[in-house]
């Protein structure tokens, strides 16, 4: 494409596989960019994208999930909060702890913590090394695997689920209920309704019912007898509601960047080896990777008030979206930006998660699973490699990603491996 100007990058498919020179071209405009079409402000440099994340009175995450998309029409004459708490139930995913502002975003997400304990996340961990273990077994002896359906997808599905204490025979079934990624570029699953995971709350209203007639040692007991902080026993729907959530949320951010880590790993023999030897540095690759390459590709805010962004001055109900993928290469910032560097020293300031209050609850979790599984797949193995036959030469690659506004993922990864001794 010889220019992006007057690009819809809600539709556009050409700049999916490789967004980064949109991006670049974008950061030409400055740190904030007008896009009319939509009332859009797409902001790509990384103190405004922080200085947004950090002000949640100024911005909203009402359209966190959708960005411009579902929106009512605000007068934007009149004080937006009264308007938001009324449209809140009928706006896209607006049920969700991912697009509730202040108070009532603090008292759900306390309830959450109280629901996940460190004790539950080690015996998760615990959980994490056996599946891991169980998974690889299905297809060691072949030699290859594609990452997403065989490895990725399976094991964050059942990871959460053990998380949430769903009953081990029931794991199955839960692989069946993850629809589409959110933000398709042909708009089929923008507007999937105020509670997207339906049929996951089906299901865990069942459990929470069940056992707070009777309660039993379990963590199903554990959530259907969380309380909010002031001692409140919340409604049964408000539990479910978060059960679902986290069950959602909890899998698109690990088998994004699970695939991407493996990704690199197999293309870089040198970045291998290094890892395979100093373990220890399996952390710092996965943070990098998450800022050079992040499962989140856009996040959204609506301005309640006028503010300045960058040089652009912005008008009340404006959706600002920060384009991360930009941000987290922002050369103001990261030095070397466009390339993948092991032991970058300020790799941690990546908002690959977001930051604030927003920030993404299941970040440590899918941090764990990602080391985990390097380290399982490490163990069983001597040599992972890209497979040609599907992905292409070296200097030639071929990979497909995601057709969404949102996320930021590969559709497929096949990889081959040599076996260890």
């Amino acid at each position: 494409m010889s220019s992006f100007e007057g690009l819809d990058f809600f539709k556009e498919k050409s700049i999916v596989n490789d967004p980064n020179p949109y991006f670049e071209h974008l950061r030409k405009g400055g740190p904030a960019i007008s896009m009319p079409k939509n009332n859009v402000v797409a902001v790509v440099g990384y103190d405004e994208a922080l200085a947004i994340y950090r002000d949640d009175e100024r911005y909203s995450a009402v359209n966190a999930a959708t960005g411009p998309f579902g929106l009512p029409e605000f007068k934007t004459d009149e004080d937006l909060a009264e308007q938001i708490k009324e449209y809140r139930s009928s706006v896209p995913y607006g049920a969700l702890l991912v697009t509730q502002d202040p108070p009532s975003h603090g008292r759900t997400r306390a309830l959450l913590t109280g629901m996940i304990t460190p004790k539950r996340l080690k015996e998760n961990e615990e959980f994490m090394v056996r599946l891991s273990e169980r998974q690889i077994a299905e297809f060691i002896e072949r030699g290859s695997f594609e990452v997403v359906s065989e490895y990725a997808q399976p094991y964050a599905t059942l990871v959460i689920a053990d998380l949430l204490g769903v009953p081990e025979e029931e794991h199955p079934e839960f692989k069946l209920l993850i629809g589409p990624a959110p933000g398709q570029l042909d708009g089929s699953s923008v507007f999937a309704g105020n509670n997207p995971l339906e049929q996951v709350g089906i299901k865990f209203f069942m459990y929470i019912s069940d056992r707070r007639e009777q309660p039993k040692s379990d963590v199903l007991t554990g959530l259907a007898q969380a309380k909010y902080e002031d001692g409140e026993i919340p409604d049964i729907i408000e539990v479910v509601t978060i059960a679902a959530f986290l069950f959602g949320a909890g899998q698109d951010t690990t088998v994004r960047l699970l695939t991407a880590c493996l990704r690199y790993i197999a293309e870089d023999a040198e970045l291998q080896k290094t890892l395979r030897t100093q373990r220890e540095r399996i952390p710092e690759f996965i943070e990098e990777v998450l800022r050079f390459e992040g499962p989140v590709k856009s996040d959204f805010r609506l301005t309640r008030e006028p503010v300045k962004i960058g040089n652009l001055d912005v008008p009340r109900g404006t959706t600002v979206m920060m384009l991360l993928g930009a941000v987290n290469r922002d050369p103001k910032k990261f030095e070397n930006p466009n390339e993948l560097v092991l032991g970058r020293k300020n790799v941690r300031d990546h908002l690959a998660f977001g930051r604030g209050i927003h920030s993404c609850v299941g970040a440590p979790l899918a941090r764990a699973e990602t080391r985990t599984s390097l380290e399982r797949i490490f163990s069983h193995t001597s040599d992972i490699r890209i497979n040609e036959k599907k992905h292409g030469p070296k200097g030639a690659r071929r990979y497909e990603y995601e057709p969404t506004f949102l996320l930021r993922g590969l559709r497929e990864l096949h990889l081959e491996f040599t076996r260890a001794g």
